[in-house]
């Protein structure tokens, strides 16, 4: 190590972190290419999975409107057919797939790969992906309601003695789900697969007789007779229709968040071997039953394909198929909070990790008991999946569009394709999305307001506690403070010191003798006038990546002497997608001597300010609101120290800071 009053900077991994390869086979999807398919099929498709209980229903009965003549069926049909082939299977599992980061997916990935390009531009497109987070927290309240309340009525078509039970059922079944999150999904996780591949056999075998009846039903596979139903109809009937339809590929932005669980290939094929054809099959099976003439007993197409003596094993299977389904998107829930949470984009909230060897699964209570909450008050006030539909569709036709924007920037800088190809593939996806935000904005005043309002509250919170970290840091930083090199020639002068080992959280590194010390510091020493022996400085780096392949900290030593003592900085770099568990590390360099500070961590005292937020003269009225706005948040928000694991063991020490925001 370096001697007395130089200055040595050394980068390395953390004794407890693996080199480079084996860091990435570390986080990458662990098992067997069948195994990984079969835990994509019961996590990745849920959503999408359970579609057919209610999609086609609501563009023949429900906000589509649709006359069933055999002419509006095939033509429906079709359109259904081909939603789902570019939307799901060209768009997602061809093309959006492939734009990994770090072999992690969704919106906050793409937020990741986007952030280092300082084009023009860029700004409008991480705003759009901060907003198409917001509308999939907002899509994340009403699909847990809808697609187990879409299950529960099918009770109504087995005899109308239950139909006064289907609401409280569904909330019970809800409040048993939420109620059960703290304890993980590891346990439950293991038959979520199998599961679900009984379902969409189920499904396919529900639909294959329909079929065989009717085979004319086959004439959908040809993309003319949608086209040709579009322009027969006029332009509302057609939105309309259009709004029902989304409800057909809602679920498919899953296939890219859920990615970093899997890997792309399970989960392509997963859907080309079993999920594609299940739903083509069930889909046309319901165009079939159209066809045929019959009644639609209970208003309820899907479970009507069901003969009368399987119609209740149908209907439990539905319902496990729905919980599966609302638990991966739970799931999904808390894993994109933790990551907006990394990225700086989201208060910190507080986090249970629930498995031991998995980072990736973890329980926030927060996050859990507001969507519990807003799906509750959903099923009681819509009642059934049908009103509960108009509300659906619109922050999910929002999130697919970002996406599709965002593509465009990712086929031009990441995969270096040329304008007009981006523009062609990309764009025309975008325009398709678009269509289907027009046509779910005529759904807005009868509920789709709601998870719109939401993604736009969630991206104000977004926008707001970004700035508000920013504007803090700025007036932090412009305190006065002495340099690191003043600090270094105190500290050899001094005679006393505190004899405790201080640990200090910095804003920013600390790497050279011309730095500023953190206004802390400056506040101590004004304050006691006596320095620690061994003191730490710790700043925490979360970079835009999922993982951290290359050096996981960097120490600074500026003084080590056996009589003064040491002044050393650490800066300890983490992904969005790992445990930031500062402590830990800490630990491990002193155990290793990296850093003067005894292994027992009941020894250290960790200094933090906290700061008193105040405006400035200048401030606007609408800043003065912002800057209540991002107090309230503050104060929702964990303090820093427990967001990195200090304070368990360690004794902390808060000094109130007065910070003047512009």
């Amino acid at each position: 190590m370096s001697a007395a009053g130089t200055i040595s900077a050394e980068p390395r991994p953390a004794p407890h972190q693996p080199g480079r390869d084996d860091i990435h086979a570390w986080h990458a999807p662990r098992g067997g290419i069948a195994a990984l398919t079969v835990g994509a099929l019961g996590v990745v498709y849920g959503d999408i999975g359970t579609s057919p209980l209610y999609a086609v229903n609501e563009i023949f009965f429900g906000h589509g409107h649709v006359t069933p003549t055999p002419g509006n069926v095939l033509g429906c049909i079709s359109l259904v057919l081909w939603a789902l082939t570019v939307v799901v299977a060209l768009k997602y599992i061809v093309f959006v797939l492939r734009a990994d980061n770090d072999g992690e997916g969704g919106v906050f990935a793409l937020y990741g790969l986007l952030h280092k390009y300082k084009r023009r531009g860029t700004a409008l497109l991480l705003a759009g992906l901060m907003l198409g987070a917001g509308l999939v927290f907002g899509d994340g309240v009403i699909t847990p309601a809808i697609s187990v309340l879409s299950a529960v009525e099918g009770l109504r078509v087995a005899t109308p003695m239950f139909a006064g039970a289907v609401v409280p059922l569904t909330a019970a079944i809800l409040t048993a789900l939420f109620a059960i999150q703290y304890k993980g999904t590891a346990g439950v996780g293991r038959i979520f697969g199998p599961m679900l591949i009984c379902w969409f056999v189920a499904i396919g075998a529900l639909g294959a007789p329909q079929v065989a009846h009717h085979p004319e039903i086959l004439y959908a596979l040809n993309p003319v007779y949608g086209l040709r139903f579009l322009r027969g109809v006029g332009l509302r009937p057609s939105l309309l229709m259009l709004g029902a339809l989304m409800l057909v590929v809602t679920g498919g932005e899953a296939l890219y968040a859920d990615m970093g669980h899997f890997g792309a290939r399970p989960i392509r094929l997963g859907w080309f071997a079993l999920v594609y054809p299940a739903l083509v099959v069930n889909y046309l099976g319901q165009g079939a039953f159209l066809l045929g003439g019959a009644p639609v007993a209970g208003g309820k197409l899907f479970f009507n394909l069901a003969p009368r003596a399987l119609l209740l094993p149908t209907v439990a299977l539905a319902t496990a198929a729905t919980i599966i389904a609302s638990q991966a998107l739970i799931s999904g829930a808390f894993s994109l909070a933790s990551q907006g949470m990394a990225l700086g984009l989201l208060p910190r909230l507080r986090i249970v990790h629930t498995h031991h060897a998995h980072a990736g699964q973890v329980y926030m209570p927060f996050v859990n008991w507001a969507l519990y909450l807003g799906a509750i008050l959903l099923v009681v006030v819509f009642r059934s999946s049908s009103a509960l539909a108009s509300a659906y569709g619109l922050a999910v036709s929002g999130e697919m569009v970002a996406t599709s924007v965002a593509m465009l920037a990712v086929g031009r800088l990441y995969w270096k394709w040329s304008v007009p190809a981006s523009v062609l593939l990309f764009g025309a996806f975008a325009a398709i999305d678009a269509t289907f935000l027009t046509a779910n904005s005529l759904k807005f005043l009868e509920g789709g307001f709601i998870p719109f309002t939401l993604g736009v509250l969630l991206f104000v919170v977004m926008v707001t506690w970004r700035w508000g970290r920013k504007a803090t840091f700025a007036a932090y930083s412009a305190k006065y403070t002495m340099t690191m090199a003043e600090l270094i020639r105190i500290h050899r002068r001094s005679e006393f010191f505190m004899e405790r080992n201080a640990l200090l959280m910095v804003p920013k590194p600390l790497r050279s003798e011309h730095d500023h010390t953190p206004a802390l510091l400056q506040l101590l020493w004004d304050r006691y006038g006596v320095l620690p022996r061994n003191l730490i400085f710790v700043e925490v780096v979360h970079r835009k990546v999922p993982y951290v392949h290359d050096d996981r900290y960097l120490v600074t030593v500026f003084q080590r002497d056996p009589h003064h003592g040491s002044i050393i900085s650490v800066t300890l770099s983490f992904g969005f997608m790992e445990d930031p568990n500062v402590e830990r590390i800490l630990e491990e360099l002193a155990g290793h001597r990296e850093i003067d500070l005894p292994a027992d961590v009941h020894k250290w005292i960790v200094h933090v300010s906290m700061e008193n937020l105040l405006p400035s003269k200048a401030m606007s009225l609408a800043g003065r609101f912002r800057l209540r706005l991002f107090a309230l948040l503050r104060h929702v928000s964990q303090p820093a120290h427990y967001y990195y694991g200090l304070g368990d063991a360690v004794q902390l020490s808060a000094e109130i800071m007065p910070v003047r925001l512009r």
